[in-house]
């Protein structure tokens, strides 16, 4: 088994969106973001950890600006967002810059 240790974040847009939530069956984090927003980058070294420190948990960010009609189905207002879904279903959001130890407790829901 690889240890693999690079980006374990994948970028998806609307049209791989879909694919990628139907083909997981566990929990997927997914982190709505704007190449312009400073919380953002703020928290995607957070995210990135967060990926690295759960195997169990499929990790996506989504560009907000590249894929509007992705923002709105999940009433994405304000960014950076993250929500939380499991087998297909969404059971979490959160909206802003947040610390690891609060990224770690977000996706134990």
């Amino acid at each position: 088994m690889s240890t693999d240790t690079i980006n374990k974040v994948t970028e998806v847009n609307t049209d791989g969106f879909a694919q990628v939530v139907e083909q997981t069956e566990g929990k997927i984090l997914i982190q709505f973001h704007a190449p312009w927003c400073a919380p953002c980058k703020m928290l995607a070294p957070v995210v990135e950890q967060v990926a690295q420190d759960h195997n169990d948990l499929k990790v996506i960010k989504v560009n907000a600006d590249d894929s509007p009609e992705l923002a709105a189905k999940f009433g994405v207002r304000g960014l950076p967002t993250l929500l939380l879904m499991k087998a297909g279903e969404l059971v979490a959001t959160q909206v802003g810059a947040a610390s690891l130890g609060q990224v770690k407790q977000f996706v134990q829901q």
